[in-house]
């Protein structure tokens, strides 16, 4: 046997399902124990946000293994094997939205006391806001979580044999059983096990990989000489799908407004038991996300290096490229019983962390913002129940929304699509909110409206119409070194030709100017299309409707980020809070002062100071707020500052 030639890939053998099975047992006993270590909590506190008393470890941890899925222990390899280590450029992009999100957003969410993400938009501007932003997360997210069910449930099927169907519906059954047994914090510390477990899967295949394989030098020259570290491409076409400029601005964009305004990234930061911790949590993920992107990427390096002759895509091997990394997986552990379970077991720890995070927040949300605003005065132990019975209700839905994903292509590609198309526009909104105090609900509602209409527009064109070939194909692909499967010699040369003509634009059926320019924008950059439409459409509804006068907002609820380069004078500051009253204790600010204000309070007026809402100002209050002393305790000793 050479080098080059693909030995027969065994499907699992015994020990594999054992592996994979303790997995899943592992998984499930967590939510048993929270279940009964919890079961004299039953608040719905206690349930959807830990009772607010999580430290950072975990949740820094339980952050990491959540967007790290299995789309990116599957797909992120998969890019790097086609595409180059471009990919790794995304170390910058996740720099700058961790930063973004512990320091503009998650203060702004953790001070002003709320559970569901879009009670804010609420606080800020009125429930018809908020109402419409928690449907477009509802959408997003269960499009999101079918994408992460089905994929590697797919690609993992067609590669060990796994059963697809089966995997599917263990992982929904696994992940509804924990989250509606244990709640946020069984999710949390699971997540915290399956991020160890997605650890140690990486490394296996790296070090085997690497020793197969000649070592790191000759993987390295190997990679050079198939132009795969090529990554510093600095051409400012946005129709190219993977630039520099595509990647760290457009993924910076993209990932914000998975981080620093999701409502599964806002919850496990609130329950923190302090703001400290919120953002710590926040800086150690970000460790945790280089360390799971740079395995990645090293670990695609690799895959080429093994198939540089011989690529199972091209050849008819397999018949999707995310079907790579686990085929390289078996091919490699094709003699060592149980690690190839360990491999699939890190995927769907993945799979199983993202699912559930999903869940739970889905779950958070409808309670939240439509259950608790429909019925009055749920006791504790009913809204436990509620919410129990609303996560089952979530697992169901997303394990049904797998089919919908087998339409949606590529695993990273669609997921971050789903990212772009519902998240830029939910950025867009949450930005408008905290950052631009003159910004009103008619605006807000408006850009909100038409950011989803832009992103969607782009979105859909470019799965209708994908992009030319040209800007999207692979680097090159040999299969000099192998047998093609299923293929005579003409048919190689039929696969050379089809090729060839699909690049060249001579032989390319014409396109529209449409779809040559708008539908062929990088996926990348689809978030950045509904961001920053939102905010531009917004702001000019806003000031042509009657701006926001900032003496009716209060100083909790706004972190203008143009502050951060005033600090040299106070008149200067004054001005970049466009006359928010930054400067006054947040017990003395009461909405009744301002008349203007009466629409924008309305809504939340029914509520009661048993539910930390003034009853006399409707506004809500800070955790530690005494209503009946009217005195202010911080039970964390910190000291907030509203600059």
């Amino acid at each position: 046997m050479t080098k080059f030639e693909i030995p027969t890939i065994k499907t699992f053998a015994s020990w594999d399902y054992v592996v994979f099975a303790a997995l899943f047992l592992v998984s499930a006993g967590i939510g048993v124990f929270f279940a009964i270590k919890e079961r004299k909590k039953t608040s719905s506190a206690d349930f959807l946000v830990g009772g607010k008393q999580m430290t950072c470890g975990p949740v820094a941890l339980s952050l990491t293994a959540s967007f790290m899925s299995a789309v990116t222990v599957l797909g992120a390899p998969a890019e790097v094997y086609r595409f180059g280590a471009s990919f790794g450029i995304f170390f910058i992009s996740y720099a700058f939205v961790v930063i973004f999100s512990a320091e503009l957003f998650v203060p702004v969410f953790y001070r002003s006391g709320i559970t569901s993400t879009y009670e804010y938009l609420e606080l800020r501007f009125n429930r018809v806001v908020r109402y419409a932003a928690t449907i477009m997360y509802i959408v997003q997210t269960i499009l999101y979580t079918g994408v992460v069910v089905y994929a590697p449930a797919l690609a993992l099927n067609q590669v060990t044999g796994f059963d697809l169907w089966g995997s599917v519906v263990a992982t929904g059954i696994v992940c509804t059983f924990y989250c509606t047994l244990g709640g946020l914090k069984a999710v949390v510390w699971t997540d915290a096990f399956q991020m160890v477990v997605m650890v140690v899967g990486f490394l296996t295949v790296l070090i085997e990989g690497t020793i197969q394989n000649g070592g790191p030098s000759k993987i390295w020259e190997t990679a050079t000489n198939g132009s795969r570290v090529d990554i510093a491409n600095f051409d400012v076409d946005p129709l190219k799908r993977h630039t520099f400029w595509t990647i760290a601005v457009g993924g910076t964009f993209t990932w914000l407004g998975i981080y620093g305004v999701n409502q599964s990234t806002v919850q496990r930061c609130i329950s923190c038991k302090s703001e400290k911790h919120a953002k710590l949590a926040l800086y150690l993920n970000l460790l945790g996300l280089w360390i799971i992107l740079v395995c990645s990427v090293f670990t695609g390096l690799i895959m080429y290096a093994h198939f540089v002759s011989c690529d199972p895509w091209t050849a008819g091997f397999i018949t999707a490229p995310d079907q790579m990394m686990p085929y390289f997986v078996m091919n490699i552990f094709s003699k060592m019983p149980g690690l190839p379970g360990l491999f699939v077991a890190c995927a769907f720890s993945g799979t199983l962390s993202t699912v559930a995070a999903s869940i739970n927040a889905l779950a958070t949300v409808t309670f939240e913002d439509f259950v608790k605003n429909i019925f009055k005065n749920i006791s504790d132990r009913k809204s436990t129940w509620i919410s129990k019975g609303l996560c089952v209700l979530f697992g169901i839905l997303c394990t049904v929304m797998a089919v919908v994903a087998s339409f949606m292509g590529g695993v990273v590609q669609a997921a971050l699509s789903i990212h772009g198309m519902c998240g830029g526009p939910m950025l867009g909104l949450f930005t408008l909110g905290i950052v631009f105090p003159w910004s009103n609900w008619k605006g807000a509602l408006g850009g909100l409206l038409i950011g989803i209409i832009m992103s969607f527009w782009v979105g859909i064109g470019g799965f209708v119409f994908p992009p030319p070939v040209t800007k999207t194909f692979p680097l090159e692909l040999r299969t000099d070194g192998c047998i093609l499967a299923n293929m005579t010699i003409n048919g190689t040369e039929t696969l050379v030709t089809t090729l060839a003509t699909a690049l060249d634009p001579t032989q390319a059926p014409a396109r529209s100017v449409l779809a040559d320019n708008w539908y062929s924008l990088s996926y990348l950059y689809y978030s950045a299309v509904g961001c920053l439409s939102c905010i531009i459409s917004g702001l000019l509804i806003s000031f042509v409707t009657g701006r926001e006068h900032g003496k009716n907002i209060r100083p909790l609820l706004i972190r203008p980020i143009c502050n951060i380069f005033c600090f040299w004078s106070d008149k200067y500051k004054t001005k970049c809070w466009c006359g928010v009253p930054h400067d006054r204790e947040e017990e003395d600010f009461d909405p009744k002062d301002n008349p203007d204000n009466d629409v924008k309070m309305a809504p939340v007026a029914e509520k009661s100071s048993q539910n930390g809402y003034d009853n006399n100002s409707c506004r809500k209050l800070p955790p530690g707020y005494n209503e009946a002393e009217k005195s202010y305790t911080n039970t964390n000793e910190e000291k907030i500052s509203y600059m």
